[in-house]
C-alpha cells in the first residue's frame, strides 16, 4: 500500500487539479492561465500493468488541451522511472495532441535533485529533463486568504518554511486553511503535514488548530490510523522480548478495526505469548 507521503500529495491534486499549475509556476515554468481537469491517469492502449502515472492533468478545454501534464509522486530515486516517465509523455502527447509537461513532487531536495537527472533516450538531442521539486521549491505561504484558495499549495509549502523567520504566519495561514475544508480532508491534510513538521513546530500547530481530538471519517485516512495502531502492538511486543509469528504479525497489520486495535495495544502490555494477542 502507498505510504502516507506517496499518496496524499496526489489526493491533494485529485482534489484540486489547479494545484498543479501552481505548482509549476513556482518552478518558473509559463503557464496558460487555463482551468486545470483531471483525466485519466493509464495508458491502456500500451502496457497498463507497466505504464499507470500517478495523476494526469490538462490544461483548457480538456477536448483539445492546451497542455498535458504527467505527475508523479516519488519518494525516492528508482533507476526504472527513467524508462517509464518518457512513455508516460509520449503516449500523452499522441492521445492528447498537445504539448506536455513531466511534474515530479519529492518530499526533500535531495530527491528532487535526483529525480531531475537528464534521461538521455538515444536519438540525437532528444533528452527528458523531469521537472522535480520538493517542498523547499515553493514560497512561504502566510496569506490566510491565499492559504484558503488553495490550501493543497499550503500544505506541501509549511515543512519547508514552518521553522524559518516566518513561522507564525505561516502557522496560522496553514491552520486557516485546514480549518476551512470541507468533511474530512481537513484532518487528512492535518495528518499528513503533521507527520512532516519539525517537533517544534507541530507542537505549535497542535496548539493553534482544535484538531487533535478529531475522529476519522474516511477510509483512506482510517487505514492510515489503523497502520499506526498495528505497528504501536508489534513495537510493544517487540520491546518486551516476545516473538510474533509471521501468521499473527499479518493479522494485526491487516486489522481495520480500531476498536480492536486500541485492545489489543492494551494486551500486548500484558500478555506473555503474541499467540494470546487474540485470546
Amino acid at each position: 500500500m502507498p505510504s502516507n507521503i506517496h499518496e496524499l500529495p496526489l489526493e491533494m491534486v485529485r482534489n484540486r487539479p489547479q494545484l498543479v499549475p501552481e505548482l509549476l509556476k513556482s518552478l518558473g515554468v509559463p503557464i496558460p492561465d487555463e482551468p486545470a481537469t483531471l483525466t485519466s491517469e493509464s495508458y491502456a492502449d500500451l502496457n497498463p500493468a507497466e505504464l499507470r502515472c500517478d495523476a494526469t492533468v490538462l490544461l483548457g478545454d480538456p477536448k483539445k488541451p492546451q497542455l498535458g501534464i504527467v505527475v508523479e509522486s516519488q519518494r525516492r530515486i528508482n533507476l526504472d522511472k527513467t524508462y517509464s516517465w518518457p512513455a508516460y509523455l509520449t503516449s500523452l502527447r499522441l492521445r492528447r495532441r498537445c504539448p506536455v509537461i513531466l511534474l515530479i513532487l519529492c518530499p526533500d531536495p535531495a530527491t528532487a535533485r535526483g529525480c531531475a537527472t537528464p534521461i538521455k533516450l538515444g536519438h540525437p538531442e532528444w533528452v527528458l529533463t523531469p521537472l522535480a521539486m520538493s517542498p523547499e521549491d515553493l514560497p512561504p505561504i502566510t496569506d490566510p486568504a491565499q492559504a484558503g484558495r488553495l490550501p493543497e499549495l499550503a500544505v506541501l509549502s509549511a515543512p519547508a518554511h514552518a521553522d524559518g523567520p516566518q513561522a507564525p504566519a505561516v502557522i496560522q495561514a496553514l491552520a486557516g486553511a485546514i480549518d476551512a475544508l470541507p468533511g474530512d480532508t481537513g484532518p487528512l491534510y492535518y495528518d499528513y503535514v503533521l507527520s512532516r513538521l519539525s517537533d517544534a513546530a507541530r507542537k505549535i500547530l497542535e496548539k493553534t488548530m482544535d484538531l487533535k481530538n478529531y475522529e476519522w471519517q474516511s477510509d483512506f485516512a482510517k487505514t492510515h490510523e489503523a497502520r499506526g495502531e498495528a505497528k504501536s502492538i508489534l513495537l510493544v511486543l517487540d520491546a518486551r522480548g516476545i516473538d510474533v509469528p509471521a501468521e499473527i504479525r499479518s493479522r494485526v497489520n491487516e486489522c481495520t478495526d480500531l476498536e480492536l486495535l486500541a485492545r489489543l495495544v492494551r494486551r500486548a502490555a500484558v500478555i506473555e505469548s503474541a499467540d494470546e494477542l487474540f485470546d
